[in-house]
């Protein structure tokens, strides 16, 4: 009996982007890496650039096509851009969370938040999820037998991980286990889902004063028992 051949798909997240006011930049243009996330992607370039990576993809936003650039040189392979990886929609897109005085203590802001199952800020997580796992499903079949990486961002890959481990939506926004250039790697047998592993290949990049905003939501290792991106 023939076994089922072995695919990671690795969601990659980008690295950080010049943002010195504070925006929540979403899916605004002209968000590019800044030095140090240009170091990151790098990093991640030195680290997985001799695996058999056979496909690259990456969200149509310039940090998430910066941080894939390195890497797709590195390996000889084209960027190939896909719109279902792309950040979540936010109505807060273009406000200032910065030093306290952000947009969430406006009292404008908080019709917004009356849902947080949906949410009712944003892109539903529903509608995150469906994307994404077609996306990812897809890029499996692109790279069958082989690896592939997928940029994308810090929720979609989060909302990706919870779906795939039968875990509630509903979240701490604190408590993603995503930093920045971070890799969650989904590994196939067939079209089954066996295992989802976490790893931080820039992590000792992240300055110190940063550190408090990378928070951990469980071991670096995580098996799914049957659970499947579907």
């Amino acid at each position: 009996m023939t076994q089922p051949v072995t695919t990671t798909v690795h969601l990659l997240r980008h690295g950080e982007v010049h943002n010195p006011t504070g925006i929540l930049y979403g899916r605004s243009p002209g968000f590019n890496l800044s030095d140090l996330g240009r170091q990151m992607a790098q990093r991640v370039a030195d680290t997985i650039g001799d695996r058999d990576i056979t496909r690259v993809f990456a969200s149509p936003l310039e940090r998430a096509q910066q941080t894939a650039q390195p890497l797709a040189t590195a390996l000889g392979l084209p960027i190939e851009t896909d719109e279902r990886v792309i950040e979540s929609g936010n109505k807060f897109q273009g406000k200032r969370f910065a030093d306290g005085n952000g947009v969430l203590r406006q009292p404008s802001s908080w019709r917004h938040l009356w849902n947080p199952w949906r949410p009712s800020w944003g892109e539903p997580y529903k509608q995150v999820v469906a994307r994404m796992v077609a996306a990812v499903n897809d890029a499996r079949r692109a790279a069958e037998g082989h690896e592939t990486v997928v940029v994308s961002h810090q929720l979609p890959i989060w909302m990706t991980r919870l779906y795939a481990e039968n875990r509630a939506f509903v979240h701490d926004p604190r408590k993603r286990q995503c930093t920045l250039c971070s890799l969650t790697s989904l590994t196939f047998e067939g079209e089954r889902l066996r295992t989802i592993t976490y790893s931080e290949p820039a992590g000792d990049l992240i300055p110190v004063k940063d550190r408090g905003a990378v928070f951990s939501a469980g071991g670096s290792d995580a098996t799914v028992p049957g659970g499947t991106p579907r």
